[in-house]
């Protein structure tokens, strides 16, 4: 008997024929498995104090300063071995730029070859009770916290003028190409108030740098007598609030590393045209203002030709300014700082300058009624000749205020304003004939006024010999310090004249004698005794070539100025 063959059915269908799991399945089981930062923030939600607290709950102050107190670093040499882990602490955990330091560690180097002794030094900010940097900023880029002292750097306040990188004597503030602005160490603020160490005391593996609370008064009364390190800058000049301890005695002769080296600054090329410029147009329009009283059958319309001449060449010089600036479209800010800064009141003297030469030249583009022509250009030339001449002061003021050495009150004063008498004269010399009635290519020349112009030409060209003399041996003096028996930063910046920056002083030294001396007295010769109603044709192009000269042997000349502006630093800063 056959039986029938009937299908046999099971539960366990074949895998292959059942549905697979649907997306939104899918989405459901991916959001059961958390990433990285999720078990991190998981694995921390519960943590109440700062992770490893208790390594470094002693470098710390865990309450705020009192009245009269504030935040500082406290260095302990004796521990400090130059590993340099603060440094890269503080690098990544900013994420500053590559050559871009908020700390550094330098050298001390002394003792006998017998017993040589070295001392790894490691600094930041100082946060000084008189920032110096937060003093000369224009548009307010600092701010030093009332309770905690420390100085922090707005950035977003920031022009990238990088005056506060001349202001500060240790080196602090870093500029940042890529962002156009200055930077500097802020104590690690932001960690420090939730109770955590910043990344240089905590990277550190020998505890040598701690954050401690110092004594305003005590800082203050011991100013004449504290000195951070050997060789750093006077603490008198911004008080610094960092200490630095040993138990060791140090030998009399620790030294920086490089205190026996200088290297050529950064020459900071926009403010050389910016200067040389500005303190040529002001030349200009002084020269120009008491060029008449002298001789005043000159007449009005050269005098008029020769201040366009000068207004052309102010507006040149405060346009290259901009190009020093990292972020020029904030160039509108530079005023807000002008209580404190000399920046900010250089930019307002200039701006009444670059004013009133614009009346100036309306006054002279525009007829206006006979009886206003005199009194009223002569008010407004005065008014334009005074106001350059404070714009060119306040320049002076900028760099005196920094207390480098050799950016004094003499040398800098005579500089600027003996750039503007040299350059001004030059200029007005060449200038005028070409714009005096009297040049040898008019048709109808006046046979008086071609007298004027040679008996102009020769007298200014007298005067500019006086003025160029008087401002070489100015600079040359740098040079007896050659001979100095210490090393001090007048030395510095004459082996560097003589040295690196040997070339740009023998071209700038050869330009001067040579425009400035020799062929004005060349042209003195040929305009001497002219009874003839116009000039040689070779005087013109000559003066043109000797103020040609000149300008380019100012040029030089403040570009020395910036490169061996040497000044004492901190061992290690990059000055």
């Amino acid at each position: 008997m056959s039986t029938a063959q009937t299908p046999l059915t099971s539960s366990n269908e074949d895998s292959s024929s059942l549905p697979g799991p649907s997306l939104v399945d899918k989405l459901i089981d991916s959001q059961q498995q958390l990433t990285a930062v999720e078990r991190f923030s998981q694995r921390h939600q519960a943590v109440t104090t700062p992770m490893l607290e208790s390594r470094y709950r002693d470098l710390i102050p865990h309450d705020l300063p009192e009245e009269d107190e504030q935040y500082s670093f406290e260095v302990d040499l004796d521990a400090c071995s130059g590993c340099k882990a603060c440094v890269a602490a503080c690098h990544s955990l900013n994420g500053l730029d590559e050559g871009e330091l908020w700390r550094n560690v330098g050298l001390l180097v002394g003792g006998s070859e017998p017993e040589p002794v070295i001392q790894h030094v490691t600094a930041a900010c100082h946060h000084c009770l008189e920032p110096a940097c937060m003093l000369g900023c224009p548009v307010n880029a600092y701010d030093k916290d009332p309770v905690t002292g420390i100085v922090a750097h707005l950035d977003d306040q920031c022009i990238g003028c990088k005056y506060c990188m001349f202001m500060c004597p240790y080196d602090v503030p870093v500029y940042s190409p890529s962002k156009g602005i200055v930077r500097k160490c802020n104590m690690c603020t932001d960690r420090l108030a939730v109770g955590e160490a910043p990344a240089c005391v905590q990277a550190c593996p020998s505890e040598a740098i701690k954050i401690r609370k110092v004594k305003r008064s005590e800082i203050i009364d011991n100013s004449e007598t504290d000195q951070l390190v050997p060789g750093a800058p006077d603490v008198a000049v911004t008080l610094p609030t960092t200490r630095y301890k040993t138990n060791k005695v140090l030998p009399r002769n620790l030294l920086p590393d490089d205190y026996y080296i200088a290297k050529p600054l950064h020459a900071h090329f926009p403010l050389v045209f910016m200067l040389t410029l500005t303190q040529m147009a002001f030349g200009i329009f002084a020269i120009n203002y008491f060029l008449p009283m002298v001789w005043p059958e000159l007449g009005r319309t050269a005098s008029v030709q020769v201040d366009i001449f000068g207004f052309g060449v102010l507006v040149a010089g405060l346009n290259i300014a901009i190009l020093h600036l990292g972020r020029p479209l904030k160039a509108y800010r530079a005023m807000s700082g002008i209580r404190t800064s000399w920046l900010s009141r250089e930019i307002a003297a200039f701006n009444l300058f670059a004013a009133s030469a614009s009346a100036l030249m309306s006054w002279g583009w525009f007829e206006y009624p006979e009886a206003w022509t005199g009194i009223g250009r002569e008010l407004i030339s005065l008014a334009t000749v005074v106001t350059g001449g404070i714009a060119v002061a306040c320049s002076a003021m900028l760099y005196i205020v920094t207390k480098r050495p050799l950016w004094t009150a003499f040398r800098t004063s005579s500089h600027f304003f003996l750039s503007s008498a040299v350059l001004g004269t030059a200029f007005v010399v060449a200038v005028l004939p070409w714009v005096s009635n009297g040049w040898v290519w008019q048709s109808a020349p006046d046979v008086a006024n071609g007298q004027i112009v040679s008996a102009a030409s020769g007298g200014l060209s007298k005067l500019l010999i006086v003025f160029v003399i008087i401002k070489l041996v100015i600079e040359a003096g740098v040079l007896r310090h050659l001979k100095s028996l210490q090393f001090t930063p007048w030395r510095h910046a004459a082996n560097l004249m003589v040295g690196d920056m040997k070339w740009p002083t023998v071209i700038r030294f050869c330009l001067g004698l040579m425009a400035g001396v020799l062929l004005p007295l060349l042209l003195i010769v040929e305009t001497s005794g002219l009874d003839a109603a116009t000039l040689p044709s070779r005087v013109p192009v000559l003066a043109m070539v000797i103020a040609v000269m000149l300008l380019v042997g100012e040029l030089l000349e403040r570009y020395l100025f910036f490169s061996v502006s040497v000044a004492r630093r901190m061992p290690g800063a990059p000055n």
